[in-house]
């Protein structure tokens, strides 16, 4: 048998959580989105109390060659200056495990700080999720770090007394009878039993030092945690964390600040960025790479090209990363290029099907600003044709990481901006062709799922040309924006035939009733009075308000062929598919032009 990279090194899950907090052990997701939810640290709290597995725990012990690169990460001052192991398996349960058990504070989703607050019930050994009427029943210790803490400030005694004081108080209010010593001994052996869960054994396997970044990388992705398969980009903001922490502070700050409103901030309407997005569009900028994998050999210190490593080649990929990650980060960039996206309809993240579209059209205007200098106008006009045509035909799903590759290696020969406007140009012309508007656009909107970039494509394009509502006056881009809207949703997507007149006529399956051709936005007035009735009956309402010539116009501008209340519903969406797809090039010819 080959010689094993790890060893096995049962330890109490005391010494685990006191080497993360004094540091010994790098925790990077003690200041990272916390995913999981309460009810998932309450099961596991459950497990530990039972005496049931809850998996293992999988360290590496930092490369010696790295010692004068390490920083300290995680909460506060540390013992430890920097980490003598890092976390490549377990960061979400040794996260939920200190940040419940001793009051430390993570973040969720959206950057926002928060406590992990689980409740411990000592008659029954129960444990729950921190409510407010938890809070106010005595029976419940209502946040367990209380109890780990008075421990470790040596006032555990007084906590235990108070706690059974007011017990019996609580009961004496509520004419219940009071503990008996028996009750209260019961009850001290059950507070004991959720201390002793700190001397609870946790299987910890350590990888040798000696084991490269590519190594643990392959182990990294191969190990199965929760059931969830582990990724590259997981353990490449690992590496990041510990070698690179101030870097990794600014792609966190970006993300979060890409959630909430704020001047001069990365916030936008179109997606919420995510540490993942950032370091595919540093790979890309910097190195022309799409697959993630590439990310840790070039922080390992690998030529892609020449497949050497050294400490040389390590210092020079650090320095283009970082000069990339600059360019990714920076605000002016960031907003340019998203009023470029804007300016091709696509104003609300309501319309974006995949965020891939939005992460590499970026690196696509970075590459063509800064490597090839391509001029600011020739270049929106460009990156404004590109993502029309990438979000309308999914350019970026599939097998997205190879067609990028492809796309990056076409690239390499290409020495002018002239040039590679004329291969991006050359790319659009090869999807958005006439075949494409005539066939493929028809038959891509014969869907009635949920997000379909078609559907988008069609509204995109209507905002491109200026469209009004339905029936409306208002710009069909005004119902979009930020503020538009209250509680109830100011933009109404609305069936055109609706549903319980087409289960009247006996067209009862969903998947024919919200075909997306049977679709428009309409504001909440119109959408309120026009409700169940039939198109017959409210087209005519409609037709004597607006004029002829407005309600012919209305009905082009949103690609109702003529007479469409009197057809029969399936010749109604035959019809208007191809209508649609009509909309969508006149929108693509428009972006063209300007």
């Amino acid at each position: 048998m080959s010689k094993t990279t790890y060893s096995n090194v049962p330890k109490n899950l005391s010494d685990l959580l006191k080497d993360v907090r004094n540091g010994r052990i790098g925790l990077p997701d003690l200041q990272r989105p916390f995913v999981w939810r309460d009810n998932k640290v309450r099961d596991l709290f459950d497990s530990m109390m039972k005496g049931f597995p809850i998996g293992y725990i999988m360290l590496w012990e930092s490369p010696q060659e790295y010692e004068d690169k390490k920083e300290g990460i995680g909460l506060g001052e540390k013992a430890y200056k920097a980490p003598k192991d890092l976390v490549i398996d377990g960061q979400q349960r040794l996260t939920a495990l200190v940040a419940s058990m001793y009051g430390v504070v993570v973040k969720d989703r959206n950057f926002r700080e928060r406590k992990i607050r689980i409740s411990y019930k000592p008659d029954t050994k129960e444990f729950d999720v921190w409510t407010n009427a938890i809070q106010r029943n005595a029976e419940y210790i209502p946040d367990i770090s209380e109890v780990f803490l008075a421990k470790e400030n040596n006032t555990f005694g007084r906590f235990r007394k108070s706690f059974i004081q007011n017990l019996n108080e609580s009961r004496q209010r509520r004419n219940m009878p009071i503990l008996t010593e028996e009750d209260e001994f019961r009850i001290e052996e059950n507070i004991n039993e959720l201390l002793n869960l700190e001397l609870y054994q946790i299987p910890t396997l350590e990888i040798n030092h000696s084991s490269s970044e590519e190594d643990v990388a392959e182990i990294f992705v191969r190990v199965n945690s929760a059931g969830q398969k582990l990724t590259e980009n997981d353990f490449i903001l690992t590496l990041i964390s510990v070698y690179e922490k101030e870097k990794r502070d600014l792609i966190d700050q970006f993300c979060a600040d890409s959630r909430i409103p704020g001047k001069n901030t990365s916030y936008n309407h179109l997606m919420a960025v995510d540490p993942s997005h950032i370091v595919r569009m540093t790979v890309g900028v910097g190195f022309r790479r799409a697959r993630l994998r590439y990310a840790y050999m070039i922080l390992r210190g690998k030529d892609l090209k020449t497949g050497e490593s050294s400490d040389k080649i390590r210092e020079k990929n650090f320095g283009i990363f970082k000069s990339a990650l600059d360019k990714v980060l920076d605000l002016n960039n960031w907003h340019s290029f998203l009023n470029i996206l804007k300016e091709a309809g696509y104003i609300s993240d309501k319309l974006i099907a995949s965020s891939n579209a939005v992460v590499f059209s970026y690196v696509l205007y970075l590459i063509a600003k800064y490597d090839y200098q391509m001029e600011a106008m020739k270049l929106k006009r460009l990156i404004k044709r590109w993502f029309f045509m990438a979000a309308l035909t999914s350019f970026y799903t599939g097998s997205m990481e190879s067609d990028v590759e492809t796309q990056f290696a076409d690239m390499e020969v290409i020495t002018s901006s002239e040039g590679l406007e004329e291969y991006l140009q050359n790319v659009i012309a090869s999807r958005l062709t006439e075949d494409y508007f005539n066939i493929t656009l028809p038959m891509d909107l014969m869907t009635s799922a949920g997000i379909s970039p078609s559907w988008y494509g069609f509204v995109a394009s209507q905002i491109v040309l200026g469209t009004p509502l339905l029936f409306g006056t208002a710009p069909l881009s005004s119902v979009f924006t930020l503020g538009s809207s209250g509680t109830k949703n100011a933009l109404d997507k609305h069936h055109i035939f609706p549903k319980n007149h087409l289960a009247k006529l006996g067209i009862e399956k969903d998947r024919d009733r919200n075909q997306t051709a049977n679709f428009t936005y309409l504001d909440y007035s119109t959408n309120i009075h026009i409700t169940d009735k039939p198109p017959q009956e409210y087209i005519e309402e409609y037709r004597t308000k607006l004029g002829p010539e407005e309600f012919a116009k209305a009905c082009s501008q949103h690609a109702l062929p003529e007479g469409f209340h009197t057809l029969e519903y399936f010749d109604f969406l035959n019809k208007r598919r191809p209508l649609i797809a009509g909309i969508v090039k006149k929108a693509y010819e428009r972006l063209c032009d300007g």
